[in-house]
C-alpha cells in the first residue's frame, strides 16, 4: 500500500551529480565556478548574518529585483527571484501544468524538466537533437502548454542562436521557457525576447558564473503577467536574507564576474584543444563544461572510474545513446593541468590492455 499519488509512485526522482564525502578530490562533475565569489559578497553576507536573521525575508526580495533589472535592462516588475533557477522551473511546472498536458523538450538536456513534467502527471514530449544539436523539426508541437529549452544546453553544451530561439517563440502555442543557467559563458542570450513575446520566459541563476551555487539563488525574467501569475504559487518567504545580500553584491560587481569569466573561457579553449590532441571529439561549447565523445561506453566509463581513483571527478554521461560522452567541468588552469596528466596516463595504460 502507498499513500503517494500514482504518478508519484512511479517516477524516479532527480539526482543531483556526485558530492564527494572525502577531502582532496578534484571536482569537475558538477559546473561549479572554480574561482571564489566577489570579495563583495562575502562582506554582504557576514553584515546580513550580524542584522535581524529572525525576522522574516522581504517576500519578493525587492532590492534584488532592482538590481537585477539594472544589470539585466529590464524592469522589476518583470524579474522574480528564486531559491536557484531550479526553485523557478518548479514554480513554472506547478503554474502552468496539469495532468495530461504536454511539455516539450529536445534530447539530451537537463533531466530535471522530466522529473518535474512527472509530478504534475502532464505528458512529456521528447524530440531528438539533429547530431550538431540544432533544433529538430518536431520541437513545436501542437498544443503544448510549456516546451523548455536549455540554452546553452546540458550536457552538450552548444547554442542555439537567439534569431532560432525568437523564430520557435513564434511558432509555438504555449510558453517557451529559456534555460540561461550557463549563458554569462555563451557569445549571446535570449533576453531580449522577453519585449516582444508574452509567452517567453528566460531563466538565469547565479550559481555558475557568479560562484554562488551554494546560496541558491536564481531569476525569471518574462512580461508582467507572467510574473504576476507565477507569484500566485510562489512560497511566502522562499529566498532567505542572506542569499539577497549575496545576490544584490555580486551583480553590483560586474568587474569580477567579467575577470572570472574570461579566465573560465580561456581554459575551456585550452581543454577543447588538448582533448581533440588526445582523439576525443569535443562539442563546441557555450558554458562552463565541454562534452566530449569517446570511442565506446565502455571507455567513457573506464576513464571516468580510473579518473575518480585518482581523485579526479568527472561526469560519466548515461542519457540513452550517449553512454559513450564524458562531460567535463572547467576548473583552474592547474586543475586541468592535473586532469590532462592523468588522462592520458590512463589513455596510455587502456592501449596497452
Amino acid at each position: 500500500m502507498s499513500f503517494f499519488r500514482d504518478n508519484i509512485e512511479k517516477m524516479a526522482g532527480y539526482v543531483p551529480g556526485e558530492q564527494p564525502q572525502g577531502e582532496g578530490y578534484i571536482k569537475l562533475n558538477t559546473n561549479e565556478n572554480p574561482f571564489p565569489p566577489s570579495p563583495r559578497v562575502l562582506a554582504a553576507v557576514r553584515e546580513a548574518a550580524s542584522a535581524s536573521l529572525r525576522l522574516y525575508p522581504d517576500p519578493m526580495a525587492t532590492k534584488v529585483r532592482v538590481k537585477a533589472a539594472e544589470v539585466f535592462g529590464t524592469r522589476p516588475e518583470r524579474v522574480l527571484v528564486g531559491n536557484g533557477s531550479d526553485e523557478l522551473l518548479g514554480l513554472i511546472a506547478r503554474a502552468f501544468l496539469g495532468p495530461g498536458d504536454k511539455v516539450v523538450y529536445p534530447y539530451p538536456t537537463y533531466l530535471l524538466y522530466k522529473v518535474l513534467v512527472d509530478i504534475q502527471d502532464a505528458t512529456g514530449v521528447t524530440v531528438n537533437f539533429k547530431e550538431d544539436f540544432s533544433l529538430p523539426e518536431g520541437i513545436v508541437v501542437k498544443g503544448a502548454k510549456v516546451t523548455f529549452l536549455c540554452n546553452p544546453n546540458s550536457p552538450s553544451g552548444t547554442m542555439v542562436w537567439p534569431d532560432e530561439v525568437a523564430r520557435l517563440a513564434k511558432r509555438i502555442d504555449g510558453v517557451l521557457v529559456v534555460d540561461e543557467a550557463y549563458v554569462e559563458f555563451a557569445d549571446a542570450n535570449c533576453l531580449s525576447l522577453v519585449e516582444d513575446n508574452p509567452n517567453v520566459i528566460v531563466l538565469r541563476t547565479l550559481s555558475k558564473s557568479y560562484s554562488l551555487a551554494g546560496l541558491r539563488l536564481g531569476f525569471c525574467i518574462a512580461q508582467e503577467e507572467i510574473i504576476e501569475g507565477l507569484i500566485k504559487v510562489k512560497d511566502s518567504y522562499n529566498v532567505g536574507r542572506l542569499s539577497m545580500a549575496a545576490a544584490v553584491a555580486a551583480l553590483d560587481d560586474q568587474q569580477h564576474l567579467k575577470e572570472n569569466l574570461e579566465k573560465i573561457k580561456e581554459v575551456r579553449s585550452y581543454l577543447s584543444e588538448s582533448l581533440r590532441e588526445m582523439g576525443f571529439f569535443v562539442y563546441p561549447s557555450q558554458a562552463n563544461f565541454v562534452f566530449a565523445r569517446c570511442k565506446d561506453a565502455a571507455a567513457a566509463r573506464e576513464i571516468y572510474e580510473q579518473l575518480k581513483r585518482q581523485k579526479i571527478l568527472i561526469r560519466h554521461i548515461n542519457y540513452h545513446g550517449f553512454e559513450h560522452c564524458v562531460r567535463i567541468s572547467i576548473g583552474t588552469r592547474k586543475e586541468i593541468d592535473t586532469l590532462l596528466e592523468a588522462l592520458s596516463e590512463v589513455l596510455c595504460e587502456t592501449k596497452k590492455s
